[in-house]
């Protein structure tokens, strides 16, 4: 504890009352309501002491008995009286303990402020003892902490000798010891100076190095950062594929404003297409129409024939080294199989979208522009995106080849034009294959057919063949009428239009095995399919 060095903070409740807002007395001040103890006689100096705590060298005014010692003191201290108040109120400069004012600064004080009280015990500081006085307002130069009607304060009077008692810490238990670091071993220095040297030589030439490099390498732009961006592409991939087979793939211009898409199958210049794109809008096929390649050369192009029956046409531009894309064989392709679509859909030539097998041998019956079934096909079905426009363009494998022609899509417009919701249609290459060698041969396409008339579709496994025509493949290979045809080839059949796909993707003469049921038995037979004679 220090003694206070500031006068009391005014509350700001009533800063015109100095008494309601005076601090409460140091509990080592004298308060009004005790009395000082008897001041006891003073010891007789003792020649042998040593001097006062106060040497007259420092204080001129002072004499060698203004503070007698007494040896006898409670705190070892000399004992010191007050001196008398000097005629300006004022304790004398030479005599007065340090305080927190400056002499000069110290509030002017009455005589009549301090008395000496004889019964102090001995032994103890003198202490002087306030003296009652009546309350008065302090004037307007006054201030209101000291006044000097207040009470004695000794911790804010200039002359007073406040005693600060100080006790002994208690004893505590001695704090229990850390325990001892274990220090860390430490790399040698000499191998850490090596490490630093040989990080720092590799690292400055491993910079110039770069340095060197990207400046020689430097374009000329002003560019600093990146690398050289890879042009070159893997023949693998899907874009490298499309580099290979875009000039193959042309978009066929029709003689109504519309346009379909095909592709070259031979270096003298044949293209595939469908029917239902050379007819365009009308009925009857064009005699030549033209095409649009993929660099942007137009040229014309001769329509050699078209099938309805299987929707394949064929065209012939001229020359001998045109680029001829490669024809898979589609009675190997697998649902899963990754495949691209390429071709003009609403106009837009060159354009390439990629999908899947979504499945195969799927029955599929197109119209002609008179709401007729005209052709019925076993397809290839993808989600390959195929619009209008698409029609005639190669469906390729992930390598490139050809495994269909892309013809229909479904949709679920009510009127009006479709677009793709995800399901295609192309047909296999290898039945339009077979159809447009046929026509570059003799002008038209045959049709296979199993020389049987079927009946109603109805709810289950298996079609009907209501009549079995004489001399034709099913009566040759014993099947009769009623007869309920259950597999066809392989593929189990539920519907007419399945059986019938699934026949006219089959070239004449080919033998297949059909299973059916005679009278709730289960029979099987060999049947050599040929073309219709009509």
């Amino acid at each position: 504890m220090t003694s206070g060095t500031q006068p009391p903070q005014a509350d700001p409740g009533n800063p015109q009352h100095p008494e309601a807002n005076a601090s409460a007395p140091h509990e080592t001040a004298p308060r009004p309501d005790m009395q000082p103890p008897a001041p006891a006689a003073p010891a007789a100096q003792d020649p042998a002491a040593p001097q006062t705590a106060y040497p007259a060298a420092q204080d001129p005014t002072a004499s060698p008995a203004a503070y007698p010692q007494d040896p006898a003191s409670a705190y070892g201290a000399p004992e010191m009286q007050p001196p008398a108040p000097n005629p300006e109120h004022r304790p004398a400069e030479s005599t007065l303990p340090p305080t927190g004012y400056p002499a000069a600064q110290a509030p002017a004080m009455p005589p009549s402020a301090y008395q000496t009280d004889p019964a102090a015990p001995s032994g103890a500081p003198a202490m002087a003892a306030p003296v009652q006085q009546p309350y008065a307002a302090p004037q307007a130069d006054q201030s209101a902490w000291w006044h000097p009607a207040a009470a004695s304060d000794p911790w804010r009077d200039p002359g007073s000798r406040a005693v600060i008692e100080t006790r002994p810490a208690p004893h505590a238990p001695a704090p229990e010891p850390l325990p001892a670091r274990v220090p860390r071993s430490r790399p040698a220095l000499g191998i850490v100076i090596a490490v630093s040297a040989v990080t720092a030589l590799i690292a400055g030439v491993l910079g110039a190095a770069i340095g060197i490099w990207a400046t020689r390498s430097d374009s000329g732009n002003g560019s600093f950062l990146g690398a050289e961006p890879q042009v070159e592409r893997d023949v693998d991939s899907v874009a490298g594929v499309v580099e290979q087979i875009m000039p193959s793939v042309v978009t066929v211009l029709t003689a109504d404003g519309g346009n379909g898409s095909g592709f070259i199958v031979s270096d003298d210049g044949y293209v595939l297409t469908n029917h239902h794109v050379v007819v365009g809008g009308g009925t009857e096929a064009a005699e030549t129409l033209q095409v649009l390649f993929s660099d942007g050369n137009v040229t014309t192009a001769e329509v050699i024939g078209s099938d309805p029956d299987s929707d394949v046409a064929v065209l012939r531009i001229e020359g001998d080294e045109h680029p001829a894309m490669v024809l898979a064989d589609s009675d190997q392709v697998a649902v899963g199989d990754p495949v691209l679509a390429v071709g003009a859909p609403l106009g837009l030539s060159s354009t390439v979208t990629e999908g899947i097998v979504s499945a195969i041998d799927r029955p599929v019956l197109t119209e002609n522009n008179n709401g007729e079934v005209e052709s019925v096909m076993a397809a290839i079905q993808t989600d390959a995106a195929i619009n209008p426009g698409n029609s005639g363009g190669p469906l390729t494998d992930i390598a490139g080849q050809v495994i269909g022609i892309n013809t229909a899509i479904a949709s679920t417009a009510a009127e009006g034009e479709a677009g793709n919701i995800g399901i295609g249609f192309a047909i296999p290459i290898n039945q339009a294959k077979r159809i447009a060698d046929e026509i570059i041969a003799t002008g038209t396409a045959s049709h296979t057919v199993l020389g049987a008339e079927l009946g109603e579709s109805e709810l289950g496994i298996g079609v009907t063949l209501s009549k079995v025509l004489d001399g034709s493949p099913a009566a040759d290979a014993g099947l009769q009428d009623g007869d309920v045809v259950t597999s066809f080839n392989g593929n189990m059949v539920a519907e007419n239009t399945e059986l019938i796909a699934l026949i006219r993707k089959l070239a004449p003469g080919t033998v297949v095995t059909v299973v059916y049921e005679r009278d709730g038995e289960e029979h099987s037979a060999q049947v050599t399919l040929e073309a219709a004679t009509d």
